[in-house]
């Protein structure tokens, strides 16, 4: 019979990838991973939307020409009616012929504002009706964070009682650094790819930790189950226990995890560009935050967890003899359960109880 593929072993949890016993590569490659995120916060920082760093926004037709002609017409209205502001930021919204400019600057006063208006109305031969005009305080934003993190801070909170009370405090902690790592991971991508941070990228990073969350349980599930009175018995480290958990459960999240992933995907690759740009910083958040959530569940969260168990004294007396054991049996000891006894004087060899 021929031999089963990687799919089928993987479906069957029988790939035996040892993934618990280089549990340091994993860490080492998620240490990089954080040190290049931080490294990113720090000198390319974030680029914040008008709505945390404050300032104005105005839309003019699509129909007035290309948006490079367009932003370098509202820069010359912009100069002579607020002081020489110039575009921070233009895009395109919309699609057909509800398709608009949308040019961004620092924040005016309310009478340069309505100067602009009334320039750019002048400056593209349109009614002024047919250009929107916004203004946004920082205030805004700081607040919208503010309560965004108080979420967060709950959020963790209640995840963490919830596993303890489900699991036990080792398995929280793994869960919570899991979630911790997934957040620090999705920033990093965010601030060094440059997309502008905006109220859906905040609604977005919320909405990958339960995802993540949800991976996580799945495969700590599997472990308790694995180790479920592991002490009675000297043929399995925790360790490896845990780590055939992981492998029953791999191709469970790489499926979640896929099929998560597709939707989002054709938003971000296909959606984008097709011009639906006002939905790109929910996108770049979920594609990358479901894809890191996928990469921490399996190589990141159990692996903590098995660290942490290593220190409890239980575990500790419990590795020692498994590994005592199996030390005997080397040697020739010990014989092995289900083995045949050697011969002695004579009498056949008979299986070991």
């Amino acid at each position: 019979m021929a031999r089963s593929g990687l799919a089928t072993r993987l479906y069957r949890g029988e790939a035996g990838l040892d993934i618990i016993g280089k549990r340091k590569l994993w860490f080492g490659i998620a240490g990089v991973l954080v040190l290049v995120a931080l490294l990113s916060f720090v000198f390319r920082g974030f680029t914040l939307g008008i709505e945390f760093e404050g300032g104005n926004s105005f839309q003019v037709p699509a129909s007035v020409g290309t948006l490079a002609q367009a932003e370098d017409r509202v820069n010359g209205v912009l100069g002579s009616e607020a002081g020489g502001v110039e575009v921070e930021s233009a895009q395109t919204i919309g699609g057909g012929s509800g398709e608009f400019y949308e040019f961004r600057t620092v924040e005016i006063s309310s009478d340069e504002a309505n100067a602009v208006k009334s320039g750019l109305a002048q400056e593209f031969g349109i009614n002024a009706d047919q250009i929107s005009a916004n203004q946004v305080s920082a205030a805004w934003g700081g607040q919208y964070t503010e309560r965004a993190l108080l979420g967060l801070v709950i959020f963790i909170a209640l995840v963490m009682l919830y596993l303890i009370i489900r699991f036990e405090w080792r398995m929280a902690v793994g869960a919570v650094s899991s979630l911790l790592l997934n957040l620090v991971l999705t920033a990093g991508v965010y601030s060094l790819v440059g997309f502008e941070v905006t109220p859906s990228t905040i609604i977005g990073f919320l909405t990958i930790l339960g995802f993540a969350l949800y991976d996580v349980v799945v495969v700590f599930d599997k472990v308790q189950e694995n180790t479920r009175g592991i002490t009675a018995n000297n043929n399995q480290t925790y360790g490896e226990a845990a780590n055939l958990a992981v492998n029953q459960t791999l191709m469970r999240s790489i499926n979640t995890g896929l099929v998560a992933l597709l939707p989002v995907g054709g938003l971000l690759f296909i959606g984008v560009p097709l011009g639906a740009v006002t939905l790109k910083d929910l996108g770049l958040v979920l594609f990358v935050g479901m894809f890191v959530a996928v990469y921490s569940s399996i190589f990141f969260a159990t692996p903590v967890l098995t660290t942490l168990k290593d220190y409890e004294p239980r575990i500790q007396a419990h590795n020692k003899r498994v590994l005592a054991r199996r030390g005997a049996i080397a040697r020739g000891e010990v014989t092995p359960k289900g083995a045949p006894r050697p011969a002695t004087n004579g009498q056949p060899a008979d299986a070991e109880d």
